[in-house]
This record gives structure tokens, sequence and C-alpha cells, in this order.
């Protein structure tokens, strides 16, 4: 007789923990896939390379000289456009190497243009690393990389590289969900990859 109430309150467990659903907790595991399956962390990182008449400033910028020092791209000088004063300004153009190694990356429309854009990196999570929760909202602190996606993404992006981001959640009557847009204090995923810190 003593079996009877015992086998109750494992059938009223057992119906309690049924109607829950693995969203209704916020683990490590559901918060690395809430983020790992976002648009915000799906998106790749575009690189723009810009070819034709542009500013001494742009020609020296960080970007322009990699491209430079991996033989893509060379510049001659050329008379400002009245936009682009001060001089001096360079007419920038692909190198045959340049021209093979953007070529498969840009659809022919674009290749024509003075200016494209380039698939480069993907984000890939490394690691969910800490999760604060008060009531229906909380905090994930998580760990990322970029992956280079070809060879311009690995002269711009090194995969060796971690960043620390943190991005607000909320549970609703389906489970919990990143924040898409900012009701408190936290900040959406979009912010937290923007605002991400390199990890030393």
């Amino acid at each position: 007789m003593k079996k009877a109430p015992t086998i109750v309150a494992c059938l009223v467990s057992l119906a309690l923990l049924s109607s829950c659903s693995p969203r209704d907790f916020l683990t490590r595991r559901l918060a690395a896939d809430l983020i790992e399956a976002s648009n915000a962390f799906k998106s790749p990182q575009q690189f723009w390379l810009h070819t034709g008449v542009i500013s001494n400033k742009d020609y020296l910028a960080p970007e322009s000289l990699v491209l430079q020092q991996h033989g893509w791209i060379s510049g001659t000088r050329h008379t400002c456009p009245p936009a682009l004063a001060p001089p001096p300004c360079w007419d920038v153009l692909l190198t045959p190497s340049g021209v093979d190694t953007f070529r498969i990356l840009v659809t022919a429309a674009d290749a024509e243009k003075p200016a494209f854009a380039v698939p480069a990196a993907r984000r890939e999570l490394v690691a969910v690393t800490g999760i604060s929760r008060q009531g229906n909202y909380g905090d994930v602190e998580f760990v990322w990389k970029w992956t280079p996606l070809n060879e311009v993404g690995a002269a711009f992006y090194s995969g060796d590289l971690h960043y620390k981001s943190i991005a607000g959640f909320r549970k609703y009557d389906d489970g919990w969900r990143i924040v898409q847009s900012i009701p408190r204090g936290g900040q959406s995923l979009d912010d937290a990859l923007k605002n991400a810190e390199p990890i030393q």
C-alpha cells in the first residue's frame, strides 16, 4: 500500500516535466543554439573593395595596405576630382594576381563596378562562458572568432583572435529568445557582436 502514493507522486512529477520544453530553461546549450541560429550571428562579414580614383587617405588605409602587400592592387597618382581634394589621389586597379583572387568571389556584373563586396569571413561560436538570469531576463556571455571563407578573408581576419560578447535574452510563453531590440538595460545580439572585445 505504501507504493501507491510513491507511484502517484512519480506520475505527477512526470506529467509536470513533460509539460516543460527544452526552451523553458536557459542553459548553455540552448543559448549556444539560439546564438548560432540567429541572423546577426550567421551573416557573413563583407569586405568592400574600391577601385578607380580614391583619396590618399583611403589609399594609405590599413585595408588598402594589406591589399597592396598581397600584390592584389596597384595605384598610380591621379588628378583629384573636386570631391576628393586635397591631392594626391590614386587610380587603383586590380593587378593580374588580384584579378585571379577576386574573380571567383564576385559576379560578372559586380566586377565592372568601382566598388563591390565579397564575403570574407563568418563567425564561429567558441563557447558560452556564463549566464546571468534575473526573472524573465538573462545575459549570456560568449566567446567567438572569425573563420575566413577565402584567401581575402584570411588576409583580414585571423582565426586565432577570439572575441567576448554579451547578449540579452528574454523568456516568453514559448521559451527563451535572443533580444532583438533593447527593452531594458541589456543589448541586442547585433550590438553585442559590434561591441565585441578582443580577448588577450
